[in-house]
């Protein structure tokens, strides 16, 4: 597979589970700079196509090249800290007693506690930093666990820019939080995707509302095949929509920003 001008290119990906499939067939290219959504009901086997596209599960079968490593074939190890992770699920696997600053540090070998790399002041700097774009430069020396959930996502999306990440994997960032959180979470998110060394980034969610303005592509899956992939204008329409949800909905865009309600 000739694929070194994308950040990812899947070709014919299945993944199976107790003999049953989750995920595919999936053809899929991504190339740098690009900013996609990944937009499906719950079971649909978006978490899945993450885990795949960020190199944490090798499909079944088909072909997986990412960053310019192929699964299955090349060392993923050098390939892991090229790629940051953010789920929602993160919060409750750190460490309770570890500062926001530590948590940061964390991402550097993807680890879920710091103590095991040597961390000098060149990296509590790029710490800061990122603490710094998702506007949470007062909260470095205050415990991870007495932060609230918004704050503390915006914590691991510093977590997860930690480094030169190249590929950014997003697993329902906005997942649980009220109406501010999610909106400070989006400011953040489109942040870290704005500029020309931005990573190329993967959001998957549930709602067309915490897609953020600077996204150009969208894929729309159900039972795990894809409905639709492409730019997101062509991607995020009514038809298509109401394919992926079995819903029939009036969709729109307005000051960069999408909304989707019931037209019934």
């Amino acid at each position: 597979m000739s694929a070194d001008r994308f950040s990812v290119a899947l070709r014919g990906v299945v993944v199976e589970v107790d003999g049953r499939r989750i995920v595919g067939p999936i053809d899929l290219d991504v190339r740098p700079g690009e900013h996609w959504v990944v937009l499906g009901p719950n079971g649909s086997g978006k978490t899945t196509l993450l885990a795949v596209i960020g190199a944490r599960r090798s499909p079944t079968s088909g072909a997986v090249r990412v960053l310019g490593v192929t699964i299955g074939r090349d060392d993923v190890r050098k390939l892991h800290p090229r790629i940051g992770h953010f789920s929602h699920t993160l919060t409750e696997m750190m460490p309770p007693n570890l500062s926001v600053l530590d948590v940061v540090l964390t991402g550097k070998r993807s680890a879920l506690v710091p103590w095991f790399d040597v961390h000098d002041e060149t990296d509590r700097a790029q710490a800061q930093q990122r603490l710094a774009r998702v506007g949470m430069t007062a909260f470095a020396a205050r415990a991870f666990a007495t932060c609230s959930q918004g704050e503390r996502q915006r914590v691991l999306l510093a977590r997860a820019l930690y480094g030169r990440s190249e590929l950014l994997i997003l697993d329902e960032p906005a997942a649980g939080l009220d109406l501010l959180a999610r909106e400070l979470l989006v400011s953040a998110l489109e942040a870290a995707s704005s500029g020309p060394s931005a990573p190329t980034t993967f959001l998957a969610t549930h709602h067309v509302e915490e897609v953020p303005p600077s996204t150009t592509h969208g894929a729309l899956l159900r039972d795990g095949r894809l409905i639709a992939a492409g730019p997101i204008d062509t991607t995020l329409t009514r038809n298509r929509l109401r394919e992926t949800f079995e819903l029939d909905v009036e969709v729109g865009r307005r000051n960069g920003r999408w909304w989707a309600v019931s037209a019934t």
